[in-house]
């Protein structure tokens, strides 16, 4: 049994819309009409009337049931995902529902942001209640017509019927009965067995408006009376603006304004802008028109702090590792003791470079403010926090605010951060109107919030019988060192040291597809295959015996993974890939990592072709524990696992005196389609705990499996990524 609330609290009714039809109308969408989708509903009739069940449920007077997405989406598919937990306990066919993005709403919606793989996962329950609360409103309400106790009825596929008797209600005709029905502090849920919607495959629900080209995205938004806005930070990190030629630019046609806009807020949060607070806008009529005018721009820049080049990064990196800030550490046993006796001793480094997030739509938002509201409608992972920052920019009331989301095209992180947000509002204060603000791929691309680099060491020993005996990693970031002491492999070394080391820097960086687990991984599982074929083990059998250890006899109090979980996604990636089996010409890489509370393995295939590598087939296989939809959940993965590959293989950026030397895709490389795997094949452990992340957990073993199958079919063991830069490989 679990306990469900069913007040609403003060705020939650300031943002509701009207009263309408016996029940609340909680959302309303925005941006594409009032019943998108209804048209293609076959199954069931477009409703007069709709009636409110609870925030997120909305009941048609034919049975069309209207669910609300309370998170953002960026193409992790939770817009289906979410309302299918809903319509699970709601018992409804799924035919019957129509989706709609619910707008920011604190009051109805709990972790209403996208980011650490964590939407469902922190939502699993809330939705599942939500779907339950519902049932039993439709539930009471057909006892209480028939005059009957709630045991003697029971809903199906969107119909009540008496569970001794002849009569049935749908819900559509049950729904305006349901409204204000009190629901208990207790609701039972459904068991895993029982589910009949979760853990099958079901369409995006934007499919059909993605491919036809429906206004769904930021990019998309258009409103009468807006203008365009466009910006221009500094050239160099460490660099601010004094002044430019102002009057020369708004001369400019289609130009209509062009000033200074200053976003600094008091007590910033880890969300905001941490580089560039002063900007120049531009304002006008058309992209065109605001590109060519930022083309004129003479500016004149002030430098704040020393501007900062590769080299020098890497510097800073190498110290950090001899004398730098440990942040995290763990230590067993005495690691420096066991490699003096170690019989052989492998010790290697490795390092990633700074890297942009390049989501396919530039940064755009929509913001209208006027002198006691604000009103912002675009792609942002973090609504709530957007909202805030706001309200300290522009000091207004929350509740004086409203954020709506569009889908997003493409986040991996760089959504989290709400600055361009806090842009189109100071640039739509400014001018006294509506306004959409849109990025260059230019200006993304050197505006920074970049994945930190990293470099980290790892060191080994084995006893004269090949045994692990001592295993130490030291890792630093600028800033944040990429090291998790906890993690793999804690807990299987009886001698073992981790530290996490930080560095300064004055680039801005941030969370990025996997957050540092984005390089531990590839470095982790390299070295680990390195340390295999030193011992002369099998690389899986080896993880193994690690695994075994952890399982029976642990190092160590704590270890932040379950062992059992970790090695079953190897043994099930062993046994779909037929690992063993030799096949001449084709060489096998494998890694397998936590993180995200998921466990995902991957073995890949790999075949030279003209001198090149080229890999042919890569198998995941993950437990994330109940897989909500199917194809879905492939599709996460198969994503993660291209991203990691090319991201470990062609990418990086690179600084001179503070400026990113890479400034758009003729100079960025990124992986193209000639150079993903053929086929990628996906399997998951069937269980039934709550569901864990996915969106991220796929990339970081395909970093780590793609340097070990690099190795076997060049000879050349791959430590810095990009791999490219160590030797001209290219797929």
């Amino acid at each position: 049994m679990t306990k469900i609330k069913t007040q609403y609290n003060r705020r939650s009714f300031l943002k509701v819309s009207a009263a309408a039809g016996g029940g609340m109308l909680i959302g309303f969408s925005w941006l594409n009409g009032c019943k998108p989708g209804t048209e293609e509903k076959m199954g069931v009739a477009v409703p007069n009337e709709w009636f409110d069940i609870n925030g997120y449920i909305k009941i048609g007077d034919t049975g069309m049931v209207t669910i609300y997405s309370p998170n953002p989406e960026i193409g992790q598919n939770i817009k289906t995902s979410m309302p299918m937990i809903v319509a699970e306990e709601l018992d409804v066919p799924w035919e019957n529902v129509v989706v709609e993005q619910a707008p920011l709403n604190t009051g109805f919606y709990q972790n209403q942001f996208a980011g650490g793989s964590l939407s469902i996962r922190l939502s699993w329950n809330a939705l599942r209640m939500a779907g339950a609360a519902g049932r039993r409103m439709l539930l009471e309400a057909a006892a209480k017509e028939w005059g009957v106790t709630l045991e003697d009825v029971t809903a199906s596929e969107g119909v009540v019927s008496e569970i001794n008797g002849e009569r049935s209600l749908d819900y559509g005709q049950l729904a305006s009965k349901a409204v204000g029905i009190e629901v208990p502090e207790e609701l039972e849920l459904k068991s895993p067995k029982d589910f009949k919607l979760i853990g099958t495959s079901q369409k995006n629900v934007d499919g059909k408006g993605i491919v036809t080209g429906k206004p769904l995205f930021g990019l998309d938004f258009h409103r009468d009376g807006m203008q365009l806005a466009m910006i221009e930070h500094p050239p160099a990190f460490g660099m601010k603006v004094k002044d430019f030629n102002a009057d020369e630019i708004k001369a400019m046609p289609g130009v209509s304004d062009a000033f200074i806009i200053d976003t600094t807020i008091e007590e910033p949060d880890w969300f905001d802008e941490k580089g560039y607070f002063q900007l120049i806008a531009i304002v006008g009529e058309s992209t065109w028109q605001l590109m060519q005018a930022k083309k004129a721009l003479k500016a004149n820049w002030e430098s704040l702090s020393e501007a900062e080049s590769s080299d020098m990064h890497l510097q800073k990196l190498e110290e950090a590792l001899v004398s730098g800030e440990v942040q995290e550490s763990r230590k067993d046993g005495d690691s420096d003791a066991a490699f003096k006796k170690a019989a052989k001793i492998i010790e290697r480094t490795y390092s990633a470079p700074f890297l942009p997030h390049n989501t396919l739509e530039p940064m755009n938002f929509f913001a209208n403010v006027t002198e006691d509201s604000a009103e912002l409608i675009g792609p942002t992972q973090t609504p709530e926090a957007l909202e805030g920052s706001v309200a300290k920019l522009l000091g207004l009331p929350l509740e004086n605010i409203t954020v709506n989301m569009t889908r997003i095209g493409g986040g991996f992180g760089r959504r989290l951060y709400v600055h361009f947000g806090l842009e189109a509002a100071a640039i739509s204060k400014k001018i006294g109107g509506p306004v959409k603000l849109i990025y260059s791929r230019e200006d993304d691309m050197t505006q920074g919030t970049y994945r930190p680099t990293y470099r980290s060491v790892y060191k080994a020993g084995l006893d004269e019988n090949n045994n692990l005996i001592a295993f130490s990693v030291k890792g630093a970031g600028l800033p944040e060192g990429p090291v998790f002491p906890n993690r793999f492999p804690a807990g299987t070394v009886e001698n073992y040291t981790a530290e996490k080391i930080m560095a300064s820097t004055n680039i801005t960086t941030g969370a990025w597809r996997a957050p540092r687990s984005n390089f531990t991984a590839g470095a982790e599982q390299s070295f680990l295959d390195e340390v295999a074929e030193a011992a002369g083990k099998d690389p899986i059998d080896f993880r193994l015996e690690l695994f075994n250890r952890a399982i029976n006899d642990p190092v160590g109090e704590e270890h932040d993974y379950d062992a059992e979980r970790y090695a079953g996604v190897l043994k099930l990636v062993k046994e779909k890939a037929n690992w063993g089996q030799t096949q001449e010409g084709v060489h096998r890489g494998v890694a397998a990592y936590y993180c995200h509370a998921s466990y995902v393995a991957e073995v890949m295939d790999m075949v030279m072709e003209n001198g090149q590598p080229k890999i042919k087939k890569v198998w995941c296989a993950a437990d994330c524990g109940i897989v909500v939809n199917r194809d879905a959940a492939k599709n996460m993965l198969e994503g993660g696992v291209i991203d990691g590959i090319g991201h470990a293989m062609y990418s990086q950026l690179t600084f001179e005196n503070g400026v990113p030397n890479e400034k758009n895709f003729d100079s960025y490389q990124l992986i193209r389609h000639s150079q993903v795997p053929e086929e990628i094949e996906v399997f998951f452990v069937e269980n039934e705990i709550d569901p864990t992340g996915l969106g991220e957990p796929g990339l970081p073993p395909a970093m780590g499996a793609l340097a070990n199958a690099l190795y076997k079919a060049t000879g050349t063991r791959y430590y810095h990524q990009p791999f490219t830069s160590e030797q001209a490989v290219v797929g």
